[in-house]
């Protein structure tokens, strides 16, 4: 058992016990040495716990007597490292740099703050991008470690750099396309030809709403081109607006976004020219998306049947073949990008992916 692993997709890191009493802690099991370890006072919050990508090291957010602390843990033994109060009044979440250096911690979504900490605890730096309004929605390290970038409510991502940890850069995320050098993708469905005349009386059937009775593909528009919006409900929490999501390529050259209140919509960033490269629009609002671990090919859901794939070269929409409803909620990459783990709500399958002979290289389920 990788515990790193196991700890990434842990959802929640502790919680209350029903009479509000005890907090719950968190337990390792040591699967060779048949060890048990106790760790004391884990915060329940959006990324409360990060593992170093070698596995040396873990931090973990805590709460005591209403105030935040960072404990730093070696891995082989669970001994900790260092102890440190946080300056945040409610630390929304923690990750390492893929190098194991610098430790991103960021606040609640009620004041914009991020803090990066070293390994022995030094504070090296904080940024705040403005005040007075929802802050901070997502955060990722470029596979480089060299960018850091952070997704706000005012649909802009900021990227500091690895040096100055100042912003070199903001990509904001307006509705309207209208630079004729980039290149939109709009996905678009039809009902597969049946053979019969269109004008035969009486009427033939709509298409049905089988596994196999639409067909969806990529068609490329040219800008000026408007993107779907929603307008967010500023009266709830949590409202669908700003940029939640965001993932870097493995080789650091492209940036992918997706701005919550325009959720239809992908956006792909060249980040050597720090410019838009790309834009993919759905006919269904996207549920997840990430990148091939060893190439730029980006994976995408959209809640439906069909999964789609961008590269530099092109995308493609593609059909799960499965018969019966199957709904693509999530997805996940192989380690050696030759096969994706797609999710439903109840079901999940395999599917791997086959390269052409040609030199474009298109995948295929």
């Amino acid at each position: 058992m990788n515990f790193s692993e196991l700890f990434k997709l842990s959802g929640q890191l502790g919680a209350f016990s029903p009479n509000g009493k005890y907090l719950l802690r968190i337990t390792l099991w040591s699967l060779s040495a048949k060890s048990v370890s106790y760790i004391k006072y884990p915060k329940a919050c959006q990324q409360g716990i990060s593992f170093t990508k070698d596995g040396r090291h873990m931090a973990l957010a805590e709460r005591r007597d209403c105030k935040d602390y960072i404990s730093i843990f070696v891995c082989n033994d669970w001994q900790l490292l260092r102890h440190f109060d946080s300056e945040t009044q409610d630390l929304a979440g923690i990750e390492w740099s893929p190098n194991g250096c610098v430790l991103a911690v960021w606040d609640t979504c009620l004041e914009y703050k991020i803090l990066l900490y070293s390994l022995d605890g030094r504070l090296l730096s904080t940024f705040c991008a403005y005040e007075w309004s929802l802050g901070i929605k997502s955060v990722t390290w470029s596979p480089s470690s060299q960018f850091l970038a952070i997704g706000s409510y005012d649909e802009k991502v900021r990227i500091l750099n690895h040096v100055t940890w100042k912003p070199i850069t903001n990509l904001e995320h307006p509705s309207t396309i209208v630079n004729p050098k980039i290149v939109v993708y709009k996905e678009v469905e039809a009902c597969p030809s049946s053979g019969i005349d269109d004008r035969s009386f009486p009427p033939t059937m709509p298409c049905t709403t089988s596994l196999f009775s639409t067909q969806s593909k990529y068609e490329i528009c040219q800008p000026p081109l408007s993107l779907r919006t929603i307008k967010p409900d500023s009266d709830r929490a949590n409202p669908e607006l700003g940029v939640g999501m965001l993932a870097f390529s493995p080789d650091n050259r492209y940036l992918a976004t997706k701005n919550d209140n325009i959720p239809f919509s992908i956006w792909v960033w060249d980040t050597q020219k720090m410019k838009l490269f790309v834009v993919l629009e759905h006919v269904s609002a996207v549920r997840s998306f990430q990148w091939d671990p060893l190439q730029p090919r980006l994976a995408i859901c959209t809640g439906n049947s069909k999964v789609y794939i961008w590269s530099p070269t092109g995308c493609v929409s593609v059909q799960v073949p499965m018969e019966g409803s199957f709904n693509v909620l999530s997805l996940s990459w192989h380690r050696n990008g030759n096969c994706l783990l797609l999710m439903s709500k109840e079901h999940l399958c395999l599917c791997y992916l086959e390269e052409e002979e040609d030199e474009d290289k298109s995948p295929k389920l």
